[in-house]
């Protein structure tokens, strides 16, 4: 009792110093002193607590979600880029308060277009979502008509757009759920007779590496016939200047991805370009309910999450970028290069995902197991490796890569997983019958 009271004696005193920590501290020692300890928790029990409680916040442990190393890229199916610190603080940030959320929408868009040089911006929920938002915007502004009878009466009015034949895509989903009909071009010729009063819009894929028609060319003829032009860039982003070399090209909008090379939330995305287009899409944007863009809903944490990606982006340096995702390349290497027949090479793709790659081919014969094999020895092993899913076959890296080729991107890599996973490929490689 005489030392409680000599404490609290001493916290009125001192009451300009008092706070409830302390006061818990003091209250703590005392307690201890009078040989009352074992009604505080024990080291053990505070370890425990503090244990479940780590857990209890670790919801990919609490739902049996497995953490992988990613040692592919911006895949979708993988959950592609991993925020900044300064881009998850602003997520966070952002939950705290509820806002009115076209005063977020239309704040944020002026941000990022004065940021990246544009007329208009829009956070989308993903650059598919953007092009789907495009397309409503072109038929409406092609046909004086409201967003609520969009696809509805698309029918009965413009509704073509025009696209070459090499950049048909599993994304033309997004625009035909705008009710258009897609026209398909091989030829310049054949471009421009497929202007007709009903076209809205031209779409060119800036990463398909077939179609006879470059994008300056695309672009020109477009604005020859007065139709505004759609470049899907989601996944062309480094280099930074992409984010406004389209657009400062003449290109009447372009769609990126907001959770691949920008390090945004991956359910969101960019649609950028001229600002009545960039208006007629946010008629068709969430939160309007009778619009084709209803279910697209972009929540307040990422559209934060996209602007301060973006403000984040801007503060880094495509040449050191590539140098760090080179030298991660050059760490496995030195672990695989001793594996007999290997041949290694880092590959940087001309336009989307352009960064290095690192492509490890052998013969499989010589070395006892398949590119694929790997793939999947690699998936089975903790922490789970996924390599990217050009692994062992032909055709994403053209010549680069092959059957017998093991590719690698490293630009995802989180910090020391570079060595993990160029240890772990040799482990494999070494003992292909384990």
């Amino acid at each position: 009792m005489l030392l409680l009271e000599a404490l609290l004696t001493l916290s009125a005193q001192d009451s300009h110093l008092f706070t409830r920590r302390r006061f818990l501290g003091w209250s703590q020692a005392a307690l201890a002193v009078l040989g009352a300890a074992s009604i505080l928790p024990s080291k053990s029990n505070a370890l425990s607590t503090t244990s479940e409680a780590q857990s209890a916040d670790d919801y990919y442990a609490k739902l049996g979600v497995e953490k992988i190393i990613n040692a592919a890229g911006t895949y979708t199916y993988l959950t592609a880029a991993v925020m900044p610190p300064q881009v998850q603080h602003a997520v966070a940030q952002a939950a705290l308060h509820p806002v009115v959320l076209k005063d977020l929408q239309k704040a944020s868009g002026e941000y990022i277009a004065k940021r990246l040089r544009c007329e208009a911006a829009l956070v989308s929920s993903g650059a598919s979502a953007a092009l789907t938002l495009a397309t409503a915007a072109c038929i409406a502004n092609a046909n004086g008509v409201a967003a609520n009878l969009i696809p509805e009466s698309v029918g009965g009015i413009k509704n073509e757009v025009i696209v070459q034949k090499a950049h048909r895509y599993e994304y033309d989903h997004a625009m035909l759920l705008c009710g258009v009909r897609i026209v398909e071009v091989t030829t310049v010729d054949e471009y421009r007779r497929a202007f007709s009063p009903k076209t809205i819009m031209t779409n060119f894929f800036n990463s398909a590496e077939g179609g006879e028609i470059d994008r300056r060319t695309w672009l020109e003829v477009a604005h020859q016939y007065n139709v505004p032009c759609h470049m899907d860039a989601a996944a062309d982003m480094p280099p930074i200047e992409n984010l406004w070399k389209y657009t400062g090209m003449g290109y009447d909008l372009v769609c990126f991805s907001g959770g691949k090379g920008i390090r945004g939330p991956q359910n969101a995305g960019l649609l950028l370009g001229k600002k009545h287009l960039i208006d007629l899409a946010m008629e068709s944007n969430n939160p309007n309910s009778d619009a084709v863009g209803r279910g697209m809903k972009v929540a307040k944490e990422q559209i934060v999450g996209m602007v301060a990606a973006v403000d984040w982006l801007l503060e880094q340096n495509d040449e050191t970028d590539q140098a760090e995702y080179a030298r991660r390349a050059d760490v496995i290497v030195r672990e695989v290069k001793d594996i007999p027949t290997m041949k290694t090479e880092v590959f940087v793709p001309e336009i989307a995902n352009h960064v290095p790659h690192l492509m490890l081919a052998y013969d499989p014969q010589v070395v006892g197991i398949t590119p694929k094999q790997v793939q999947e020895r690699l998936r089975a092993q903790r922490p789970r490796i996924e390599l990217n899913p050009a692994t062992g076959s032909s055709g994403r890296f053209g010549s680069h890569s092959n059957e017998n080729t093991i590719v690698v991107g490293t630009w995802m890599l989180q910090p020391g997983e570079a060595e993990i996973v160029g240890r772990q490929l040799r482990v494999v490689l070494s003992h292909p019958n384990v």
